[in-house]
Order: C-alpha cells, then structure tokens, then sequence
C-alpha cells in the first residue's frame, strides 16, 4: 500500500477493512502499527508501512481515517520504538530526542495530527533504560500535550506485571488502560494508591479516559437505545 504513494486508495482499503471490522462486531481494531522498518528481519514489517516517517505517517494516517469512516476505532502501535520482534520486552532502544523525533516519532506524530486514532498502544520494549510505557515524557508531554491527542491510551498485552513493567508507573506515564487487567493489576493499583505511588486523580483520569472511549462506540449507543437512556 506504501508504494503506491496513493492516500485515496489506501483510504477505500481502510474504509473496507472498518466495514469488516463493524460486521464482526468488533469496536476497536489493534491495528495499524506504524513502526519503522529499521531491520529487514523484523518480525512485524508485514504491518509496517515504510523505512521513511513521512511515507508511513501519511499511509497510515489514510488507513485510520478510513477504518474509522465505519465508526469503528482503531490502536495506533507500537508507541514507541519497536523496530525489532526478537527480545522486543527486553529491547533496550537507545538513542537521542533529534533522531527519535525525526525517525521514530515522526509517522505517530503525522497519524494523530490527521487521523486521530481513538487508542494508541504503547509498546513493550525501553527507551534509553526506561520502560515504553513508563514514559510521561512519551506519552503525557509529547502525545497529549504536544501532538493534543484525546484518545484513550493502552498497554500492549501483559506489558505490566509478571516481571516486566509495573501496573502503577505505567498509569502514572498516561497508560488509561492496562491489558489484558485482571485481580492482580487491580490488587497492584489499589495498594499503589493507598500507599501514594499514584493518587486517586491518577485513576479517575484513566477511568474517565476508558469511558469516553465506550461512549463512542456502538456497545453505548447498544446500551442507550435498549435502555431509552443517554449517559452523561
């Protein structure tokens, strides 16, 4: 779809692939991923666009719009710096703020500021020795506050707990929602905030992030019309 340097196209594809989405009832699609194709032997470049941020950017960019012409959402990924498979929850990305801007960053920054993706998900692998998606710089500064993203941001699956990232720096850096959940992010998050790691703001921020994402999707209006109600 790159090559064909054709955004109309890579448009009608999207457009398709959102009716498909909507036929299945499915809400949000994991997808697209926007990473850049930095290795040849990444395990991931069938669903990358591009080695260059602005060709990927403006694909992809294309293909959200479209999917989401069927009021379907989508999940921008991986956010950020997954350019390898191998080790990817190990994967220590270093690298300074010019060249992640211009290279890795740039094809998110393009996709937000013309799409507006209702999730993005945030990768598995460090930045600098940091945790992905414990970054705030990453993900509050420059993906909120910077690009003015309004969506609802995620964890990718298993990205917190069980020895990898912790459920509590996670929220605090803006992850709203941590996948797949389950007793033991519960049980973490809670001690979290009686033992003021993160605060009950923090958690309302991510509650009230996760519901406007319901709130545009069919299950609400599902809900609504069975129950002649509208939530506000």
């Amino acid at each position: 779809m790159s090559s064909t340097w054709n955004k109309d196209l890579v448009y009608s594809v999207g457009t398709s692939m959102g009716d498909e989405v909507k036929h299945y009832g499915v809400d949000v699609l994991l997808a697209p991923a926007t990473n850049i194709m930095r290795n040849p032997l990444c395990g991931r470049n069938f669903e990358y666009y591009s080695e260059d941020p602005l060709l990927a950017g403006t694909i992809c960019a294309a293909m959200v719009n479209g999917i989401e012409s069927n009021d379907v959402g989508t999940s921008l990924k991986h956010f950020a710096l997954n350019n390898q498979e191998t080790n990817r929850t190990r994967n220590n990305v270093i690298g300074n703020p010019r060249t992640f801007r211009e290279i890795y960053l740039k094809p998110f920054e393009i996709v937000i500021k013309e799409a507006q993706p209702w999730t993005v998900m945030t990768s598995y692998n460090l930045i600098n020795g940091t945790m992905s998606s414990e970054r705030c710089d990453l993900i509050t500064e420059i993906l909120r506050h910077e690009w003015g993203f309004k969506g609802m941001v995620m964890t990718d699956w298993f990205a917190t707990g069980k020895g990898l990232g912790d459920h509590a720096k996670a929220i605090a850096a803006g992850n709203d929602l941590l996948m797949p959940g389950g007793d033991g992010a519960v049980k973490a998050v809670t001690k979290a905030v009686q033992d003021g790691v993160i605060t009950v703001t923090d958690v309302r921020r991510c509650a009230a992030n996760v519901l406007h994402g319901i709130m545009s999707s069919r299950i609400y209006y599902a809900f609504c019309k069975k129950n002649g109600t509208l939530l506000r």
